[in-house]
Order: structure tokens, then sequence, then C-alpha cells
């Protein structure tokens, strides 16, 4: 079982704690590591504190990152909320410096075009799933653009627990039918957050956390990155 740290996703800019500079993620990146984090998804940000794909931006926090804690896999967020479509292309072809993989939302139109540039620039991908459309979605696709993904993710980003969680296993049964070789991670969002870590290590899968998915401690109480990480690596058998 995988723990991924989700450090500050698209949480707006004053939300206590979330880390939005590279020296701020970076900081986090290590504690989360140190309290059992495997690695990290993160979403870079501008000077201004706004969700960015633009090539400076992009090197900027994957190399700080990468010097805090070195050889852990670091993946950045494509989603189409950061920039207008054709001005994201841009952005990712442009990129100097690399991330190990990215995350993409098959729910997005343009989901085949950044599925094929990642290709074309050899990075890894995380396919997002939310829906039985989406996983529909990527069925259809030529398995060249994502029989070699790191992982697929299935994503309940909205909906409480009862609704969540069938659509969740509907999922996941298929998964391990059509798409038996790729690892599977599965987490929540917000007041289901812990109930998918916590469903992850009963159904097999890998998970995440961090201030991205949720910004309490299964007490309730307000935490940070490392501290989140740590609770979801007690909660996964991962400290011992």
């Amino acid at each position: 079982m995988m723990l991924q740290a989700c450090l500050n996703g698209a949480r707006a800019a004053d939300t206590p704690g979330l880390p939005l500079t590279p020296d701020a993620v970076a900081g986090d990146a290590r504690a989360s590591r140190a309290a059992g984090a495997a690695c990290l998804h993160i979403h870079p940000r501008d000077a201004m504190g706004r969700e960015s794909l633009a090539p400076p931006d992009v090197a900027a926090h994957l190399s700080a990152v990468r010097t805090a804690v070195p050889g852990m896999a670091v993946g950045i967020s494509t989603g189409d909320w950061i920039l207008p479509h054709a001005g994201r292309l841009e952005d990712m072809h442009g990129w100097t410096v690399l991330p190990d993989y990215v995350s993409v939302n098959l729910e997005e139109a343009d989901a085949p075009e950044v599925l094929a540039l990642m290709g074309r620039l050899g990075i890894g991908i995380e396919l997002g799933l939310a829906t039985g459309a989406d996983l529909d979605r990527l069925l259809s696709l030529p398995a060249t653009l994502w029989h070699g993904a790191v992982r697929i993710m299935i994503e309940m980003n909205a909906g409480t627990l009862d609704r969540a969680m069938p659509v969740a296993r509907r999922i996941l049964d298929r998964l391990r039918h059509e798409a038996p070789d790729l690892p599977i991670l599965l987490h929540g969002f917000d007041a289901t957050a812990w109930d998918f870590v916590a469903a992850a290590r009963d159904l097999g899968c890998d998970t995440r956390i961090g201030l991205e998915d949720c910004l309490y401690l299964p007490d309730g109480r307000a935490a940070g990155n490392g501290a989140l990480v740590a609770a979801a690596a007690r909660m996964l058998g991962l400290d011992a």
C-alpha cells in the first residue's frame, strides 16, 4: 500500500497553513516524507499564490521539492481550471523541469490531448476518474494513451459517503477487471477523506492525504500536511 501526500491542491490561498511558495511546499514535502508519504502531488503557484502551469513556476516548485526530498517522486495537476485550454497546453509543452508524473482528469474535454502530450514528453500519468462515465471514456481511448500509466485514481471529490462509496466500489470492481495491472489509488475529499483512507486500506488500494483533500485530523483538530500524513500512516499501519 502506497500513501501519497497531496500538499495544496486548488484550495484558496488564504487557507490556514496551505503551502504556496516553492520553499513552503518543499518544507511540507520534507515533513510528509518523514511522516510516511511515498510520493507527492502538488499544484504549483505563481508569485500571487494562484495555481500555475507556467514553466518558471513549475520549475521553481519542482526544483525546491527535489532539493528537499531527493529521489521522491513528485507529480503535479494539469486541471483545466488552471488556464484556458490553449494556454495550458502551451505551458505544459514548454516545461523546462519535468515532473515525474501528472494527474489527468478524464472528465476534462482535452484529456486525450494532455495524455498524448505527456507521452511525447516522457512524463508519467496518473489517471483521475470520478464517475463511471470517466471510466467509460478511458476505456474508449487508444490503449497507447494510457496503458503505461503510473496509476489510476478513483477520486470521490463530492457528495456524501453513502452516495460516494457505492460509486467508488463500482469503479474499483470494473477497474480490477478491465485494467488489472495498474495500481489504484482511492481518495475522498473533506467530509469523506478519512473514510476513504480507511476504505483504501480495507480494499487493498493506495491512497492519499494532505491539505488538498482534508484540513482536519480524524478527531476534528486542524492540522498541517505532516500531521495529516502521520495520522494516515497510523491508520494504514505504515508507522509500524
